[in-house]
C-alpha cells in the first residue's frame, strides 16, 4: 500500500475557501484490480458542478511523458501537470492500492463536485474516467466499482 500525504488545504486553487471555512481530513484510497500488466499511472481529480476542472489532489507516475494517456485530466486541466495540487508518486503495481490523505474544504461536499480517477497503463487501453463519483457526505466510505483498472475506490 502506498500513502501520501497533504498537511494543509492546497493554496491558490479552488480547493482553498476563506479562512472561516472549516475542512476535513479525507482519505481517498484507490485499489486496482489484477489486470496482467505494467504499474499504472493514475491521475486523482475534482471537477465542479459544471464539470470544470476544479483541481488536482494526486498523479501516480513518475514519468510526465506519460501523462498524456490520462486524457480526461489532461482536457481539463489544459495538460499542466505542474502546478500539480497534490502529490506526485510512483505508478501503482496490478491489485495495489494507492492510498492518499488531504484535507478538503467543508464547502466542496455536497456542493456538486465530483471525484474522477483516470488510469493509463503501458501496452494497454486507457481508461479515462475509470471512476467519477460525486462528492458527497453520504458517499464517505461506500466503494464504487471502476469500468477497466480499477477494482474500487473510496473516500
Amino acid at each position: 500500500m502506498k500513502t501520501i500525504s497533504i498537511a494543509a488545504l492546497l493554496a491558490a486553487t479552488t480547493l482553498t475557501i476563506p479562512a472561516l471555512t472549516q475542512a476535513r481530513t479525507v482519505t481517498l484510497s484507490t485499489t486496482l484490480k489484477n489486470y496482467g500488466g505494467d504499474g499504472a499511472y493514475l491521475a486523482v481529480y475534482l471537477t465542479d458542478a459544471r464539470g470544470a476542472y476544479a483541481g488536482t489532489l494526486a498523479l501516480a507516475g513518475r514519468k510526465a511523458k506519460y501523462y498524456k494517456h490520462l486524457s480526461d485530466w489532461k482536457r481539463l486541466s489544459a495538460g499542466k501537470a505542474s502546478p500539480i495540487d497534490g502529490v506526485t508518486g510512483a505508478s501503482v503495481g496490478e491489485g495495489r492500492t494507492l492510498t492518499v490523505t488531504i484535507e478538503l474544504a467543508d464547502a466542496l461536499f455536497d456542493a456538486g463536485y465530483e471525484i474522477h480517477v483516470d488510469a493509463a497503463v503501458e501496452d494497454m487501453r486507457d481508461s479515462p474516467s475509470d471512476i467519477r463519483v460525486p462528492l458527497t457526505t453520504a458517499g464517505g466510505g461506500q466503494a464504487a466499482t471502476g469500468r477497466q483498472f480499477v477494482q474500487s475506490f473510496s473516500y
